[in-house]
């Protein structure tokens, strides 16, 4: 074989198309940068050009918030899709694809562990499934949080990120309002800390129940934080809303939020509030 055939024979494999993974990239929502995936999750699912912080799943918060060795709370047992609702697809269908997409049964997962040696549970909503939905099984999961905290006479942790109630429970899912509210008054009343982080977004039938009902609240650069949307709030008072109405920074500004923590400081921040609010050991 001469060397042009040899030359005509690998160029094909030369020139062939190389598969790449299709998560290999991110693009910033914000700035519309182009980010290799692992170096933007190395950097907490913060953009490194304008500091806009993605949204992410219950794994990641919980292994960024606690020491390692934390112990996951069992997923709670409730009853599916008791109205048999149904609107483009039926309910039992849209939880198997959230949950084919997730490691966990539904929206919310706690954990108990420590924060930098301090005691604590810590609870998160993940909106990736079915935009965080606050159902039967979300309410569930938060009492149980709240009363291993009771159990354990430490601070309990929610970091929420939820569109609302879930419409396909209905009434049912209204209900978990005040279940949640009745949890915050019994560690309010047992003296231990009850810290919420706000998370983008938090809205809805969550604004209007345990979101709002910390001890401190703290909300991250940029979330989303309200009840209904903009667009329903100018339509009802048919005024314009000022820039940035809704926002972490707006609403520290107005006294709604106590702080607003950049996501690479929320860990220390937390064992702080911690360290200051937790009940003491009897000597």
């Amino acid at each position: 074989m001469s060397w042009l055939s040899r030359v005509r024979s690998a160029l094909p494999s030369f020139g062939a198309k190389r598969e790449t993974p299709d998560n290999l990239w991110t693009k910033c929502p914000r700035c519309q940068e182009m980010l290799f995936t692992r170096e933007y999750e190395a950097n907490l699912s913060v953009c490194p050009r304008c500091e806009h912080h993605g949204r992410i799943g219950a794994d990641a918060r919980l292994e960024q918030l606690l020491d390692p060795g934390f112990t996951l709370l069992p997923d709670p047992v409730v009853a599916e899709d008791p109205l048999k609702f149904r609107d483009t697809k039926r309910y039992t269908e849209r939880l198997k694809a959230a949950r084919a997409a997730s490691t966990h049964a539904d929206a919310f997962t706690a954990a108990y562990g420590s924060i930098e040696g301090l005691r604590a549970v810590v609870g998160v909503q993940d909106f990736t499934f079915m935009g965080g939905s606050m159902g039967m099984a979300v309410g569930n999961a938060f009492c149980a949080a709240a009363r291993k905290a009771l159990d354990e006479r430490c601070g309990f942790i929610c970091v929420t990120a939820a569109g609302g109630a879930r419409m396909q429970e209905g009434i049912l899912s209204l209900m978990q309002m005040p279940r949640a509210t009745v949890m915050t008054r019994r560690l309010k009343e047992a003296g231990l800390p009850y810290i919420v982080v706000l998370a983008d977004p938090t809205t809805g039938g969550v604004t209007a129940s345990y979101a709002m009902l910390g001890d401190v609240h703290i909300a991250e650069p940029g979330a989303l934080i309200g009840f209904a949307g903009q667009r329903v709030i100018q339509e009802t008072i048919r005024e314009k809303l000022p820039e940035g109405f809704q926002r972490a920074e707006y609403l520290h500004k107005h006294g709604m939020v106590d702080m607003v923590v950049h996501r690479k400081d929320l860990r220390e921040t937390l064992a702080q509030l911690l360290s200051y609010l937790a009940p003491r050991k009897a000597a």
